[in-house]
């Protein structure tokens, strides 16, 4: 049973590292329950403090993950569509990224889609792009949270095993 715990553990691990960019999976908690089933294992556990401090870190990562970007875009003088366009840029840049664009697509995608947002929402260029700069910043801070979280967890995980 040890193995299939581990196994599954490993897999939601690297799910969890890939929920960090892609915005429909939330990463840390994903990455959270990997940890969780090493810890159910008979070979390996983990003391409840670190589980309380990755589960807090976790859930704390995860909702700044939704209020970080709106607050750089609004920062920086952008709207809402300005955030809904730096959301369907990344789902965009997500789906490109496959064709050879790779990491550029995923990186601007949330920039153009929210410069377009914001052209959407009648504001003049200079403003959609101040805008789509304020989304941009948020949409990376925002994943780079969740990347060190999830990285961070999977290290211990890895650590565990070794």
């Amino acid at each position: 049973m040890d193995i299939v715990l581990i196994i599954i553990g490993a897999v939601l691990m690297l799910i969890g590292l890939a929920g960090c960019i892609v915005p429909v999976i939330p990463g840390p908690p994903i990455s959270y329950i990997g940890i969780l089933l090493l810890h159910f294992t008979d070979k390996y556990s983990f003391s409840d403090r670190f589980l309380i401090i990755w589960l807090l870190l976790s859930a704390a990562v995860t909702i700044l993950d939704y209020i970080v970007p709106i607050y750089g875009t609004k920062k920086f003088g952008g709207t809402k569509k300005g955030v809904w366009g730096s959301t369907i840029g990344l789902i965009l840049g997500l789906i490109i990224a496959p064709t050879g664009i790779g990491a550029i697509a995923i990186i601007l995608g949330p920039f153009l889609g929210a410069y377009i947002g914001e052209m959407m929402a009648e504001n003049d260029s200079q403003k959609a792009f101040r805008s789509a700069i304020g989304s941009f910043i948020g949409f990376l801070t925002g994943t780079l949270m969740k990347l060190a979280v999830s990285g961070i967890m999977l290290f211990h995980f890895i650590k565990m095993l070794i």
